[in-house]
């Protein structure tokens, strides 16, 4: 933390007047039904964006950030608008702009979070800067008001129509805990998830297959959960059971009708897996992150070879369970496997992606850690 400090002392010559840290996450179970109302199972993860901030006594806002080897972008407070901005710089724009900060700022970004990974390195820079904007300009908002500020950010800023899971794990998780949160009301409810003990490792596998969500893919499967909901005549696909779907199936075109099917399904699988794990059974746990990428794969249709690799050989040596995480077309997988199995499946995962020509994959494991907090002012 006295690193960037520094080398925000170096870069823009005065002293950070506040430095903030935000996770990014891994969702254990409930993929692309944030958006619906549904209830999702996310952890945050040891990777974090750190941000240090100190404001100016000019309309000018200066970023710059360690992984862009101290490239410095300037943008007049008064021309923020939507999409203004260079695409990395837009995720810390658009907080600005929905906070309404009224005066320059100098900002420094260290994103530790993989880009393109699927663990949510955009919410974790939004968090942190929220954060950071909430301490200097003594807003005095809550953690539910900062997310939904946040995705406010990258839906109508960024143009990302992303739900609101990722920004409030960013800002409400808690160490040991993965969290269920109820997208509906924002409510949350830590549940234990403590595998050590069990002899068991979640293992992280990041594809390197970067996707980019921006592209269109995200939001026609919205749209698609969208329409079913106008169609059924319902408030969100929350409220209908997936018996009650499948028996209006014929009130839905085929595309409509199957990604909402996972969207009801999926919702179901959360809450299972809660139960799961209450009751310590991890075998249950590991079938339902089995059912959740079949969906994801077949019927929501986001998954890819590299990710489709990545489960199916975590699989064949002996995963208890495994699935895509993250918007999908990229990004990473999860495991949970035997902890003594870690360096052999992540053998076998590694010589699987040469075999087909993929480019090597990445991989790390994390206990669930805390959400994003002010570590220096």
């Amino acid at each position: 933390m006295d690193d960037i400090g520094k080398r925000f002392t170096n870069l823009f010559g005065g002293n950070p007047e506040v430095i903030t840290t935000a996770p990014g996450r891994v969702n254990l179970i409930g993929e692309h039904i944030d958006y619906s109302d549904g209830f999702v199972l996310p952890f945050a993860i040891k990777n974090v964006t750190t941000v240090a901030m100190a404001r100016r006594n000019d309309n000018m806002i200066r970023i710059s950030s360690l992984q862009k080897a101290g490239e410095v972008v300037s943008i007049d407070l008064t021309s923020l608008a939507p999409q203004v901005g260079e695409s990395w710089t837009r995720y810390v724009l658009g907080v600005l702009w929905v906070l309404k900060v009224d005066r320059g700022l100098d900002i420094l970004i260290d994103g530790r979070v993989p880009l393109g990974a699927g663990l949510s390195s955009s919410a974790a820079l939004e968090c942190a800067v929220a954060i950071a904007v909430d301490h200097l300009f003594e807003k005095n908002l809550d953690q539910a008001q900062l997310a939904l500020a946040a995705q406010k950010a990258e839906n109508d800023y960024v143009g990302m129509p992303c739900g609101i899971m990722d920004q409030s794990v960013s800002l409400m998780a808690k160490a040991g805990s993965a969290l269920l949160l109820d997208c509906r009301d924002l409510s949350t409810t830590n549940i234990p998830f403590d595998i050590a003990p069990q002899g068991l490792e979640l293992l992280i596998i990041d594809t390197q297959a970067h996707h980019k969500l921006v592209d269109g893919g995200y939001a026609e499967r919205r749209a698609s959960c969208e329409l079913a909901v106008k169609v059924l005549g319902i408030t969100s696909l929350r409220d209908i059971s997936v018996s009650d779907y499948v028996a209006r199936k014929s009130e839905l075109d085929p595309t409509t009708y199957i990604r909402g099917f996972h969207a009801v399904t999926e919702m179901q699988r959360v809450l299972d897996a809660v139960q799961a794990l209450k009751e310590n059974n991890f075998s249950k746990l590991g079938k339902l992150l089995n059912e959740s990428h079949k969906s994801l794969r077949d019927d929501y249709n986001v998954s890819c070879p590299e990710l489709n690799l990545a489960v199916d050989t975590a699989l064949e040596h002996g995963a208890l369970g495994a699935r895509m995480v993250g918007g999908g077309f990229g990004g990473s997988a999860i495991a949970l496997i035997k902890a003594d199995h870690l360096d052999a499946i992540q053998s076998a995962i590694a010589s699987a992606f040469d075999a087909g020509h993929f480019k090597a994959p990445r991989f790390f494991t994390s206990l669930p850690g805390d959400g994003a907090q002010v570590i220096a002012s």
